[in-house]
C-alpha cells in the first residue's frame, strides 16, 4: 500500500519539480487518504514507544509528519513532540494543534536538525520519494544526525515484495462524490500510482512515485552511512518480519 510518495506531478498540466511537494498540498490527497486507519496508527505508536522504553517527557521527531496525526497522539502519550514536513498547507493545518510540548515546522528531510532527539520516527511510507538516489541516503545521514545520543530512529516502511504481489493494477475509489481513477505499476524499480479525477469541471492528473527499497537497499545504505540497526518488525503489532508475508518494513536503527 502506498501512502505517500514521489516525483513528477501534474496539476492541470502544470509540472512541478517535486510529485510530492504539489500532490501532497492539495486537498484531493487529503481527501482520497481521508479513511486510514487512526486507531491502528495508535496502537502503532503505543506499541513503538512501549519498545523503545521512552520515558515520558522524551523528544520525538514526527518526520514527514503530514497533518500531524502520529505528533498529536505522541503528545497525548506526555511527549514532547516536533512534527515536520515539505508541506506548507499540511503544516499549517497541523499548528492548529500546537501547544508548548507540540510544535509544527517546515522542512526538509535531507537537513538534519541543529537539536537532538531522543526518537525520530518517519512513518507510512514517508520515504523513497527523491529521483537522486543519493537523497535518499543524505536523509538517513540527516536522521543520524538528528538523534541524541541515546536516542533510536524508526523507518516504517512499504514491504516491496508484498505490495507487488498484491497489487491491483487499476480501480477506482469514490471519495466526497469524487471518483479517483487510480493505476498502479512498477517500472524502473519504483512502484506508480496514476490518479485521475474530475471536480467541478476540471480534470486533475497525480502521480505518486516511490523507489522499491528493499530490506537489503537499506541495509547497504545503512552500513554507508554508519547506521547500526537494530531490530526489524512486520507489520504495527511488531511482529516478526517476513520477506514475503509481512505488510510493513519497520526498521530500528541508531
Amino acid at each position: 500500500m502506498l501512502a505517500s510518495e514521489n516525483l513528477n506531478s501534474k496539476v492541470n498540466n502544470h509540472k512541478s519539480a517535486n510529485w510530492f511537494a504539489s500532490w501532497f498540498d492539495t486537498p484531493y490527497y487529503h481527501i482520497l487518504y481521508k479513511d486510514r486507519n487512526y486507531r491502528e496508527a495508535q496502537v502503532f505508536m503505543d506499541n513503538l514507544t512501549h519498545y523503545l522504553n521512552l520515558p515520558e517527557g522524551s523528544k520525538i521527531l514526527d518526520l514527514a509528519c503530514g497533518k500531524g496525526r502520529h505528533s498529536i497522539y505522541l503528545n497525548q502519550l506526555g511527549f514532547n513532540v516536533l512534527g515536520a514536513d515539505l508541506s506548507e498547507n499540511s503544516i499549517a493545518e497541523a499548528s492548529k494543534n500546537k501547544n508548548k510540548s507540540l510544535d509544527f515546522k517546515v522542512h526538509d528531510m535531507r537537513e538534519p536538525f541543529e537539536e537532538k532527539f531522543d526518537a525520530i520516527f518517519n512513518l507510512f511510507t514517508s520515504f523513497g520519494y527523491f529521483e537522486n538516489d543519493a537523497d535518499n541516503l543524505t536523509t538517513l545521514i540527516a536522521i543520524k544526525d538528528s538523534l541524541s545520543e541515546y536516542g533510536f530512529a524508526v523507518i516504517d516502511f512499504m514491504n516491496v515484495a508484498n505490495v507487488i504481489a498484491n497489487l491491483v493494477p487499476e480501480e477506482v475509489k469514490t471519495v466526497d462524490n469524487i471518483d479517483f481513477h487510480i493505476k498502479r505499476y512498477v517500472k524502473d524499480n519504483h512502484i506508480f500510482k496514476e490518479i485521475d479525477f474530475e471536480d467541478q469541471g476540471n480534470k486533475y492528473h497525480f502521480t505518486e512515485k516511490v523507489k522499491a527499497l528493499t530490506l537489503q537497499d537499506f541495509e547497504s545504505m545503512m552500513e554507508e552511512a554508519g547506521i547500526f540497526l537494530l531490530d526489524i518488525f512486520g507489520d504495527y503489532k511488531l511482529k516478526k518480519y517476513h520477506k514475503i508475508e509481512s505488510e510493513r518494513l519497520i526498521m530500528i536503527f541508531k
